[in-house]
């Protein structure tokens, strides 16, 4: 799709003006920054001192395989942790005011096997302009042909089952970033409505961060630890699917809900909603009164406030999510929650199943009645 997706409710506009001015007016009230305090650098240490520890235990600890494994299972939970707590409000520049802090945390990103400069692109401005919208965003295009996350989608065979096997392909994300993702989005003409006309350095940015994640994670490894190339494997493999699953959930909790939209443009191009209002109407929370939860996801339970003020350090949501959700009912506009995780998690299994199984039954019984 290539139309040029443009948002046209001009009378929605009056609530993001109200609710960025209450906002602002609270930061300015309690006179504090949008970005990291004491808490958020408490966090930083904390899951980067965590990620830090286990690799190196993993490396150098020669302890007793099963032990180990599970070292590696964990390792890769934190390397989910690092990615949602602190590389993503660094790529977001809503860590810090000062550009080199974000700069040096967004290269984090790159030893949880990711390209930063990629995800920019795909997430801050693909995913954060056209949410839940198929053909745009492709966050949403997780798996083409074996997921559907959209009623605009054709539905086939295989995805009747897809409420089954989805948590599994969930767990293959990683895999897939570190090795096929991020040079597929690189090299794509365009990535989404945006066209890739990327700068030269990042060319070499790409192969060489691949490179270190590759020495680092695979190559230092078989180097250096006493095992045999099939356990490393295991290894590998265990903690790219912990990794995998962690990031999947996460993020499939805050979109692919009950009560979230997929709408699609008309010919024209045109969404009928105002922005802000589309992102109120496409993102869900979850288990936002959950401290642990809150801790771990690093902002993404609450991808309504993130979603709305995404260069806002995410260590605030739980005091602007207040006003947002005080705002939207102002303005008879959703405010979409899941009390808990696992509700939430129910909620997407509903949707996948719907999605699939059911929309292919109804596709077919149709089919025969015509």
């Amino acid at each position: 799709m290539t139309t040029k997706v443009k948002f046209t409710n001009t009378k929605q506009c009056t609530f993001y003006a109200t609710l960025r001015h209450r906002v602002d007016n609270y930061f300015t009230t309690q006179q504090i920054s949008t970005h990291a305090n004491t808490a958020m650098w408490f966090k930083t240490t904390f899951f980067l001192g965590g990620f830090t520890a286990l690799y190196f235990l993993v490396l150098l600890g020669n302890f007793n395989p099963v032990y180990t494994l599970a070292m590696a299972v964990l390792l890769g939970a934190f390397g989910a942790f690092v990615g949602f707590n602190i590389c993503h409000d660094a790529i977001h520049k809503a860590y810090s005011q000062h550009p080199i802090i974000n700069k040096c945390f967004s290269f984090l990103f790159s030893l949880i096997g990711a390209s930063a400069y990629v995800w920019s692109i795909c997430h801050n401005i693909v995913h954060h302009t056209y949410t839940n919208i198929s053909g745009h965003d492709e966050d949403i295009d997780v798996a083409p042909g074996l997921i559907r996350f959209s009623e605009t989608e054709p539905v086939n065979k295989i995805q009747r089952y897809q409420h089954i096997y989805a948590f599994g392909l969930y767990s293959l994300a990683m895999l897939s970033w570190v090795f096929r993702k991020d040079y597929k989005k690189f090299f794509q003409s365009k990535i989404g409505s945006q066209v890739a006309n990327h700068p030269k350095i990042e060319y070499f940015n790409l192969f060489f961060f691949k490179f270190l994640y590759y020495f680092l994670f695979i190559i230092l490894p078989l180097m250096v630890m006493n095992v045999t190339w099939w356990q490393f494997l295991i290894g590998f493999l265990a903690m790219q699917f912990s990794q995998g699953l962690v990031l999947g959930l996460v993020f499939q909790l805050a979109h692919v809900v009950e009560g979230t939209h997929f709408p699609l443009p008309n010919a024209n191009g045109n969404i009928e909603d105002a922005w802000a209002a589309h992102q109120l109407m496409t993102t869900a929370n979850f288990a936002v009164d959950n401290k642990v939860a809150g801790f771990f996801c690093g902002g993404l339970n609450r991808q309504i406030e993130h979603h709305l003020f995404p260069k806002i350090c995410h260590i605030h949501y739980p005091a602007i999510g207040k006003i947002i959700k005080e705002t939207a009912l102002e303005f008879d506009l959703p405010y979409i929650e899941n009390k808990t995780f696992l509700i939430a998690l129910r909620s997407h299994y509903r949707m996948l199943r719907k999605l699939g199984k059911e929309a292919y039954l109804t596709k077919t019984n149709n089919t025969l009645a015509a």
